[in-house]
């Protein structure tokens, strides 16, 4: 499929399908839209009056052109209210029309939407990003794909011409969620720590990055207790994989991003049981999938940021050598862990990889992890928490959520919630009260961040997955944070 800039002006352009956007103000045809109107015979007047279409913040509606002309179909999407249009409303805008003119089977669509803040680079990538993203697909594990399924060949966005270099970002960052995507709904016997450190390593030869892939024994030397303790009932080796994007001049920032790696978690010796969705837990690198989307698209972009991608990648698993219910580990900064709760094991591996962040002499760690159901209650699928004791990144990361139209919370840090973790016999547990589940994973992981001015936890566990199609996302994986991070990165 194609994304065109196009200066075709929507009285002129030809296809299977345009796409109008009209706001809920009266839902008025004006200027280009009321002479496409009188060029079409009064259809569009007539279908907003006979079906009551208000121009409702995503609704759309379909309707078929007789005769001969210059338009087959048309579809009608509805953008709200205008004086609260933003750029994630025009972003599932195009999505909608994308997935609508996809069923109707048209090969050519044209997209006329309204200018956000009268930025056309902005709209044009927004877009771009919402065919994308809509239009994604995973046929992998299917044997059988049905050909006869009308695939969309070419979208031209009227009125912005000359913004080839937005769709080309757009494309760029898409092809990272698509990565995160396709990573997440791979099935554990499909995506390992072995696969996981392949696909970091044709990222880093894709965009000329630089990469290290810690082995058992070089994590061992590095004394990462904690992340080995997780991963020592797997048959599958660990891998910790760091890969480093350096701009080709000065740098004005350098920062880190940490995935959660668990590639499976059946919760170890504290099994979980039935009801647990252990069939989903595929999902519980959700957070590496993201950091390795947002470092193939960072790659492309090739901001002046300086960014190291980190995952401990692991299965948690059951064997005669699994980590028991009370055994004590000791993470890479010395600190001694009681594990209460081996189905707590993805923090057991952030642990050692925000100790290794560290000491990179980064400015800010944002780390994203599918950690709680706990997180899931409190915020529900569809909001990921933020948790950070720092205002400016937490300022930073939530401009860049609402710009990706990925929804964030900030949520507390109530230090005096980290009592429920302090163990009698070793420095803390990694475990506390069922109550304030997320907070108490968070101020753990806060434990291992000593050096660094600025760090913040995003607790995934929700937006990863979704059971039903939602906007652009679903049903399946989101890609979730990848697009958040990547406009953090880029300012």
């Amino acid at each position: 499929m194609e994304i065109r800039a196009s200066s075709t002006p929507v009285l002129d352009w030809t296809g299977d399908c345009l796409a109008i956007g009209l706001f809920e103000e009266g839902v008025e045809l004006v200027g280009d839209l009321a002479a496409l109107d009188a060029k079409l015979a009064g259809i569009l007047k007539e279908v907003i009056a006979e079906e009551d279409f208000k121009g409702k913040g995503g609704s759309t509606f379909f309707t078929r052109i007789g005769g001969s002309s210059h338009v087959k179909k048309v579809i009608l999407v509805g953008l709200g209210k205008k004086d609260t249009l933003k750029l994630d409303t025009l972003r599932r805008a195009a999505a909608a029309i994308a997935r609508l003119g996809k069923k109707q089977k048209c090969k050519t669509i044209g997209i006329n939407l309204p200018l956000w803040n009268d930025d056309a680079t902005a709209t044009a990538q927004a877009l771009a990003e919402g065919v994308q993203l809509a239009l994604y697909q995973d046929n992998r594990f299917k044997s059988e794909i049905d050909e006869k399924i009308v695939q969309v060949e070419t979208v031209d966005l009227l009125g912005l011409s000359g913004q080839e270099a937005a769709i080309t970002r757009a494309n760029q960052i898409a092809s990272g969620v698509a990565l995160a995507r396709q990573l997440v709904a791979a099935p554990a016997n499909s995506v390992t720590p072995i696969t996981m450190a392949e696909t970091a390593l044709d990222i880093a030869k894709e965009t000329g990055m630089q990469i290290d892939i810690l082995e058992k024994e070089e994590c061992e030397k590095l004394g990462m207790g904690a992340f080995l303790g997780v991963a020592q009932a797997s048959e599958l080796p660990p891998k910790f994989i760091h890969m480093i994007y350096k701009p080709e001049g000065t740098a004005k920032r350098k920062v880190a991003i940490i995935g959660k790696g668990l590639t499976f978690d059946s919760g170890g010796l504290n099994i979980k049981g039935a009801g647990s969705g252990i069939e989903t837990m595929k999902i519980d690198m959700g957070g590496a999938a993201a950091t390795l989307g947002a470092a193939k698209a960072i790659g492309l972009l090739k901001p002046d940021v300086e960014v190291h991608f980190i995952s401990a990648v692991t299965e948690n698993m059951i064997s005669g050598r699994a980590m028991h219910p009370g055994d004590i580990l000791t993470a890479s900064n010395g600190k001694t862990i009681e594990v209460n709760n081996t189905d707590a094991e993805g923090r057991l591996t952030l642990a050692d990889a925000l100790v290794f962040a560290d000491k990179l002499g980064v400015e800010a760690i944002v780390d994203l992890a599918t950690l709680t159901g706990a997180c899931v209650v409190a915020l529900g699928e569809d909001i990921a928490g933020l948790f950070t004791p720092n205002d400016e990144l937490a300022s930073e990361l939530e401009k860049a959520s609402d710009s990706a139209g990925e929804k964030l919370w900030r949520m507390p840090m109530e230090e005096k919630y980290f009592d429920g973790l302090k163990s009698s016999i070793a420095d803390m547990k990694n475990t506390g009260p069922r109550a304030g589940g997320s907070i108490t994973a968070s101020l753990f992981l806060k434990q291992f961040v000593k050096e660094t001015p600025a760090w913040a936890h995003l607790d995934v566990a929700g937006p990863v997955w979704a059971d039903k199609e939602n906007g652009y996302n679903g049903p399946g994986a989101t890609g979730f944070g990848v697009r958040t991070l990547v406009n953090w990165v880029m300012g």
